[in-house]
């Protein structure tokens, strides 16, 4: 794997924290491949599987709409993949929200092509997401 690669990899992931935390969907939906998917654990109106590049895109507004603040604390890379390690807070009405996650974002040719989200809160975030 070559630093050009490498580079893409951080660049991508970069871009994608950017495009949520500014709401900036159109440049999310551009990093995307058409059939993404994004798997998300727990039981909430955010969790389980959406598929397609508009499913994800309304997923990312959806938890953005709840005023969550995405701290990004690490770009982290594999091989051929990359992931985001945030620390996501927020308060609505009294419920807190005090996560840290990984996203893992699988790539295709240049584009996120699969996003599975693992959490250090689910109950936490099924008492949020209501």
């Amino acid at each position: 794997m070559s630093n050009d690669s490498n580079n893409q990899k951080i660049s991508l992931a970069a871009a994608f924290h950017r495009a949520l935390t500014s709401a900036d969907w159109a440049a999310i939906g551009s990093l995307l491949t058409e059939d993404c998917v994004w798997t998300l654990p727990g039981d909430n109106r955010v969790s389980g599987r959406v598929e397609g590049s508009d499913e994800v895109v309304g997923r990312a507004r959806l938890i953005a709409g709840y005023g969550v603040d995405f701290a990004l604390l690490h770009l982290l890379e594999s091989r051929d993949n990359m992931a985001l390690s945030l620390h996501n807070t927020a308060n609505r009405n009294g419920v807190i929200l005090d996560e840290h996650l990984t996203t893992v974002c699988t790539l295709r040719e240049g584009r996120i092509a699969s996003i599975e989200t693992f959490l250090s809160d689910v109950a936490g975030m099924n008492a949020f997401f209501v």
